[in-house]
């Protein structure tokens, strides 16, 4: 069965890892989600990931997820942007995610970058995900 939402599947995968309290969560790979891996950890929001091969062809991402005194670092991580409504924003209309607390996934002309690193290049894009 095809798959229309990949970024939306790991998200839950990471979700329903720390409400189980698993060190690590397992998801297929792709350049996309590599890519939204690294700004979660650039971020402090997992601790790791790893590529790793299953058979001949087929990749996955170890996922080391993070926790403080016990409890998740995530504690909320929402898609906004899905495969039936997309969200794009400017710049200037981005809002902050619980008043700087957290963090916005964006997919800009420049790459997938956290809203921060966005203000910082001044490009706006599509609202991926929210992280807080």
């Amino acid at each position: 069965m095809s798959m229309s939402d990949t970024l939306g599947d790991m998200l839950t995968r990471i979700r329903n890892g720390q409400t189980t309290n698993k060190k690590v969560v397992d998801a297929p790979a792709s350049r996309f989600r590599k890519n939204v891996l690294e700004v979660l950890k650039r971020e402090g929001f997992i601790r790791n990931f790893e590529e790793k091969e299953m058979r001949p062809g087929i990749n996955f991402f170890e996922i080391e997820l993070k926790y403080y005194n016990g409890k998740p670092v995530i504690s909320e991580i929402k898609r906004v942007s899905k495969p039936g409504r997309r969200v794009y924003s400017s710049i200037k209309n981005l809002q902050k995610t619980y008043n700087g607390l957290g963090i916005s996934i964006l997919s800009t002309p420049r790459g997938v970058m956290s809203d921060n690193e966005a203000r910082e290049a001044n490009v706006g894009g599509e609202v991926l995900c929210t992280i807080y």
